[in-house]
């Protein structure tokens, strides 16, 4: 499969298997985390965004004080694509 190839839901739900941590939502990857405080999110965020610049592969995200929610898609394609999932790796990595 293509880095740009657009993974349908079926295929993104299996690609996420047993992560319950993140889901399906409105076509896009979705995660939620909540943090001690507003600077533990957003030293959070500072770490995806350089993450995200490097890969230049930038989420969607919101914050309001220790809680972030997270949005990956690839607006080239108009949903999820292997982008996103190697996003959601090094995403993950951090949180480990």
């Amino acid at each position: 499969m293509s880095v740009l190839e657009l993974f349908t839901e079926q295929q993104s739900l299996q690609r996420l298997g047993d992560d319950t941590q993140w889901q399906w939502l409105d076509n896009k990857l979705y995660r939620r985390l909540v943090f001690e405080d507003f600077v533990h999110a957003f030293g959070f965020i500072t770490q995806i965004a350089l993450l995200a610049e490097k890969a230049n592969h930038h989420p969607e995200w919101a914050n309001v004080y220790r809680t972030v929610d997270i949005y990956l898609t690839t607006h080239e394609v108009g949903g999820v694509s292997e982008r996103d999932f190697t996003m959601q790796a090094a995403i993950d990595k951090l949180i480990r």
